[in-house]
């Protein structure tokens, strides 16, 4: 695996264990907490959303879904 997507993915476990930890987030939090662009956030974003690990139910606000995610 090439360095760039180990850390690409080491990202976005670390976005969907923040918004679990910490319930309902914007867009905002996740940039201020990880010192990313708001660009890259939102890519991380749209990839846990498409599989269905979190879901926005207010514009520019994350929760996590119900769906069982096996973290290690």
């Amino acid at each position: 695996m090439k360095p760039s997507t180990n850390r690409m993915l080491t990202r976005i476990k670390s976005i969907y264990l923040y918004i679990l930890e910490n319930g309902t987030v914007t867009t905002r939090d996740i940039v201020d907490e990880f010192g990313s662009t708001p660009r890259t956030i939102q890519r991380d974003l749209n990839v846990l959303e498409y599989n269905n690990l979190i879901s926005s139910p207010r514009r520019g606000k994350w929760t996590t879904t119900e769906k069982k995610v096996k973290v290690t």
